[in-house]
């Protein structure tokens, strides 16, 4: 793939992978008039002091009939350093070098810096609207940005509707990650570990001048939060 066209991917995937830690904080008279919201905000949502995770990625692109795989043992302790290590990988290796290695290490730079903070789901960033509740029985909240910014999304949030607990966010990153790039659609799905609200799946769609649609998928599969076991991860078997 032209050189260009994979950084505009490894950007998308480093905005994505950003929002996952979105954090909402506090609760805010702006959406006073909406109860499920005001429930939301007003959630314990700490971010986790360390944790462990092993993390399988996969990327493919039809134009160009390329894919890739990764598992990636990913962990963050109390001294705010965030590691990965390799464990099992197949497929392109441009992919695996270029997209996957590279956003890990942005990755790794955005947590030390405090970026994803800009992402935080607030009455600064973002004008929630009620949905109403949806077939699925989760209550829907449409998240429009009061700026654009590469980590905030246009789309919704669905939250359970006895206390707010986010289940899933979607939508689209407001703000282009470059010319080359035309629209990055993402889906991220959140459950608790002890205590502590963790993203467990990303999928983003990105569609890039020439290279066309390119697919990535990111599931998080955790060891421990906070120091409390809480499962035990097996890398892929590589064939």
């Amino acid at each position: 793939m032209p050189r260009r066209l994979i950084r505009s991917l490894v950007v998308a995937l480093i905005a994505a992978s950003a929002l996952s830690h979105a954090r909402a904080a506090g609760p805010s008279t702006a959406g006073e008039n909406l109860p499920i919201l005001q429930r939301f905000l007003a959630l314990d949502d700490s971010s986790p002091s360390e944790y462990r995770a092993l993390r399988h990625l996969d990327a493919s692109n039809d134009t160009f009939d390329k894919s890739a795989w990764m598992d990636v043992w990913t962990e963050a302790g109390r001294d705010a350093v965030f590691r990965y290590r390799v464990v099992s990988e197949g497929g392109s290796e441009y992919i695996r070098s270029r997209v996957f290695l590279a956003s890990l290490e942005t990755e790794r730079k955005l947590w030390a810096s405090g970026a994803p903070d800009r992402a935080a789901l607030t009455a600064d960033n973002y004008v929630f609207e009620d949905r109403g509740e949806r077939s699925d029985g989760l209550a829907g909240l449409t998240l429009k940005p009061r700026r654009k910014d590469l980590l905030l999304v246009e789309g919704s949030i669905f939250l359970r509707p006895d206390d707010g607990e986010l289940m899933r966010m979607e939508g689209r990153l407001t703000k282009s990650p470059s010319f080359w790039t035309r629209r990055v659609d993402i889906v991220r799905w959140y459950r608790r570990f002890a205590g502590i609200r963790m993203p467990v799946a990303l999928e983003t769609v990105a569609n890039v001048v020439v290279a066309g649609r390119s697919t990535f998928r990111m599931t998080y599969d955790y060891e421990s939060v906070n120091g409390q076991h809480i499962g035990t991860p097996q890398a892929r078997a590589i064939h």
